[in-house]
């Protein structure tokens, strides 16, 4: 990575990390953590749908993974949150690998992989809303004790700042990946797998690797989401709401891009906040804003907001020089 690759990731956390000083409404504060947390487990989809091809409508395996290893170690065990920080990522890749491991040893890509990860987040959904030593379908309540080794603080602006440090290092993570060669390798399997093969890329050994990095950044941002609400229960951890969402972030703000993930979790949750406030407290009227703005991405965004954008700018630079080559022509 070169310096010129860091500066628009530095900018735009520089720029969120003031936020705080001029906001201080706890709604809006809660918007922006809850976005962040959204923007996260998007990146890590990203990691493994966008740059590997690899699409995966159960993300809330590794989501559910990191929010309820956190929260039981806490708990029954009263391990450190930071500890059971470290402990969720590592759950959420080991996890992430063996399902990736079963799945593409047995050759599944495509949807066959997309909707056998559905069925492992379900299953997972189903266990943990029976099993006791999950709380079963009351879920767990994490105690409120504010302190810095219990990742709960006193002022919200501070776990949005620790969000945002985690959301920037995954950006830079990701920036790397698109510049190193295991991110060429993962792009190479996403093309045409059997001509990576052909070339020499071991793509089982690339696949999961990314699938483990992918389910390591999902479950922190389940382990994120646990201690900022500080209650989980199945439907929440493992639910089918936080797949979708963890897809159409990067559809939407574009996928396979370092942005697009973040660009499509504040441009879904914001439009839907619009929505509640123009429409009222109608239930599930912000997923009816993302069926539509996912309609429209798809009709007349393929690339997503940061691909339209691309183009329009391109669009842009080509009128400029038709119209810098008439004015040349006509001064002659």
């Amino acid at each position: 990575m070169t310096a010129r690759d860091l500066i628009p990731i530095v900018v735009l956390a520089v720029l969120a990390a003031l936020l705080p000083l001029v906001v201080t409404s706890s709604p809006v504060m809660n918007f922006l953590v809850f976005t962040l947390i959204v923007a996260l487990g998007a990146q890590g989809w990203n990691i493994l749908g966008g740059f590997g091809g690899q699409f995966s409508f159960g993300h809330a395996a590794f989501f559910g993974t990191g929010a309820y290893v956190t929260a039981i170690l806490q708990l029954r065990y009263g391990v450190n949150a930071w500890a059971g920080l470290l402990a969720a990522m590592a759950a959420g890749a080991a996890v992430a690998w063996t399902i990736g491991f079963l799945s593409f040893r047995s050759g599944l890509r495509g949807s066959y992989f997309a909707l056998v990860t559905l069925a492992f987040a379900e299953v997972f959904r189903i266990l943990a809303n029976a099993a006791s030593f999950t709380g079963g379908a009351a879920g767990l309540l994490i105690k409120l004790d504010v302190h810095p080794a219990n990742l709960q603080f006193a002022d919200r602006a501070v776990f949005y700042w620790l969000v945002l440090a985690f959301v920037t290092g995954v950006l830079l993570l990701t920036r790397w990946i698109q510049r190193s060669r295991f991110g060429a390798q993962l792009v190479a399997v996403r093309e045409n797998e059997d001509a990576a093969k052909a070339l020499g890329v071991d793509s089982l050994k690339v696949k999961l690797r990314a699938i483990a990095l992918s389910g390591a950044v999902t479950a922190l941002s389940g382990c994120l989401y646990a201690q900022y609400f500080l209650y989980i229960d199945a439907h929440i951890a493992y639910g089918s709401w936080i797949s979708v969402e963890l897809l159409l972030a990067p559809i939407i703000g574009g996928v396979g891009t370092v942005f697009g993930p973040v660009v499509g979790a504040l441009t879904l949750h914001g439009l839907g906040e619009l929505a509640k406030q123009f429409a009222g407290r109608i239930p599930g009227i912000d997923l009816i804003v993302f069926g539509g703005v996912l309609v429209l991405a798809v009709a007349f965004a393929r690339g997503g907001i940061l691909g339209l954008l691309e183009r329009l700018r391109d669009r842009g630079r080509g009128m400029m020089t038709r119209g810098a080559k008439e004015v040349s022509h006509a001064g002659r």
